[in-house]
């Protein structure tokens, strides 16, 4: 347990139920065991063994002294238990497309809004903590609950990537900031 000791406060976010630390080899048995769930994976890469599972979710590790962000571990902070995965990240197949946000979730948090905690988390991080002037997304066009969670969380909707088959979103750090001011007139905000 002395890697999990090492962790740095600095890199662990906390929002209302969870709480978003860096990876740890402990953490592999757990996301593996949602990797590998077909219908939970659905809409993005199912793991076909411990192994690939592993160098996948290592690989994306390993981006954080790279770019600077790297997936967390989503740990439900009322259990103590590994629930899913995610935050910013730079896919390392294709770092071109820059900084983005990624999550998967286990089946049974779906519906409870674990994912938009995931993302508004992430997004407070890049663009308030890292002051970064753009995050990305991708969800394929079929994946009704992300395109409600990246909507929901101001990314407007670029383009359709024929070749990844996705969706391609994005959030400018302005259009953040306009989203966190208070509107004149609303309940609770200065007149």
């Amino acid at each position: 347990m002395e890697a999990e000791a090492n962790v740095s406060r600095a890199s662990t976010l906390e929002s209302a139920r969870l709480t978003l630390r860096p990876f740890l080899p402990a953490d592999i048995a757990p996301l593996y065991a949602i990797q590998r769930d077909r219908e939970a994976m659905q809409y993005t890469w199912s793991s076909p063994g411990l192994a690939a599972s592993e160098r996948h979710l290592r690989a994306h590790a390993e981006q954080r002294e790279r770019h600077g962000v790297a997936p967390w571990t989503v740990v439900e902070r009322a259990s103590g238990d590994v629930i899913g995965w995610g935050g910013l990240s730079v896919d390392p197949d294709e770092p071109e497309w820059g900084v983005e946000v990624v999550y998967f979730v286990r089946r049974d948090h779906w519906g409870r809004g674990i994912a938009s905690e995931i993302v508004e988390a992430a997004l407070d991080h890049g663009f308030a903590g890292m002051e970064l002037e753009a995050i990305g997304a991708f969800a394929r066009p079929a994946n009704a609950a992300s395109l409600r969670v990246l909507e929901k969380a101001g990314f407007q909707l670029l383009s359709y990537v024929e070749r990844l088959e996705r969706n391609h979103y994005m959030l400018r750090r302005e259009h953040w900031l306009e989203r966190r001011e208070p509107r004149a007139g609303a309940v609770g905000s200065p007149t």
